[in-house]
């Protein structure tokens, strides 16, 4: 995976969104819909890197802070501001609408 991404675990979480925008990819490994947004939120990482923090959580690795956000469904993409969720959209979403999302609250 791309080095602009950021690995989110239940001890990191809190601490990595707390300042700034930053967009969360909720995924599983059994996810066959996550693995086709993979790549689109990896070149979305390279394109904001610098504006906004692009980050993956591993729903089935980090069960608290799954828990706590209520993620039901998989792909969820969060986007957090200075550590306030903002906007949340589930499913499968192209690049242009993930940027567009990202630069918005940027």
């Amino acid at each position: 995976m791309a080095d602009k991404l950021t690995h989110l675990t239940d001890d990191n979480f809190e601490q990595t969104i707390s300042q700034g925008v930053t967009l969360v990819d909720f995924y599983a490994t059994w996810c066959g819909p996550c693995r086709m947004i993979a790549p689109i939120v990896e070149q979305l990482a390279t394109m904001v890197q610098g504006k906004a923090r692009v980050a993956k959580l591993d729903i089935d690795q980090a069960q608290q802070t799954t828990a706590s956000l209520q993620i039901t469904s998989v792909p969820t993409l969060i986007v957090f501001k200075d550590g306030k969720e903002v906007k949340r959209v589930v499913g499968v979403k192209d690049l242009d609408y993930l940027l567009n999302l990202v630069q918005s609250f940027g």
